[in-house]
């Protein structure tokens, strides 16, 4: 007869009081951290998306309120004076800006965001919200590629293509100031390591607010 105890139903586990946190993605447009973005918060119950307010022109497809809020320049002034913006940056002739509100409120509900931006963005929110922020790079697998997917995905005038290739040197060195650095040579891979990534960074002790009250009732368990 074997001595190995028979192993034990598994125990629910109470929810655990959690402050939310940023998941900021940036990379050199056509790297793939749209693609990237729409995947996770298509497979991640547990994570929102930041939709950010600009004064550029809809694309093909796009939903106002879906993709950004697209709004005039001279609105876009009074959400900046008047304190509206989280961040805000000029992006290759437009205007991208986080709406501060929602991005407060889901943080103190242990809410996660997810925030599609630029590093100077990031910089802005990491600057105001540190302790909260997840930082992470998308890296193109070569600079060829990366022209390749701006050209094939067809969505600028060539002008646009050109400027955006031009601004992505500059752009990719800001990749140190990262948490993370991911190289999108596959995408299967690449969202492997970014979902790997954000379970990790929800189970830190000092995220999860509740955790000592959780232990303390264990303790008097036994």
């Amino acid at each position: 007869m074997s001595d190995t105890p028979a192993s034990s139903p598994a125990s629910p586990v109470p929810p655990i009081a959690r402050r939310g946190l940023l998941l900021v993605l940036s990379s050199p447009s056509g790297a793939g951290k749209t693609t990237l973005s729409k995947r996770l918060l298509a497979t991640d119950a547990s994570l929102g998306v930041s939709v950010s307010v600009t004064t550029r022109a809809p694309r093909p497809g796009e939903v106002d309120g879906r993709e950004y809020h697209f709004i005039s320049p001279d609105e876009f002034t009074r959400r900046e004076t008047a304190g509206e913006l989280l961040e805000w940056a000029h992006v290759h002739g437009n205007r991208y800006g986080t709406p501060r509100g929602p991005v407060e409120e889901a943080l103190a509900a242990g809410r996660d965001m997810l925030f599609d931006i630029d590093w100077q963005g990031a910089q802005q929110i990491r600057e105001k919200l540190a302790g909260d922020v997840v930082s992470v790079f998308i890296l193109p697998p070569t600079g060829k590629a990366l022209e390749k997917r701006l050209v094939s995905r067809a969505q600028d005038a060539p002008e646009v293509v050109a400027r955006r290739v031009a601004a992505a040197a500059s752009e990719i060195a800001h990749w140190p100031e990262y948490d993370y650095v991911i190289v999108n040579g596959q995408i299967e891979e690449s969202f492997a390591a970014l979902s790997s990534i954000v379970t990790a960074e929800r189970h830190k002790r000092q995220r999860q607010t509740g955790i000592a009250s959780f232990v303390r009732g264990i303790i008097a368990e036994l």
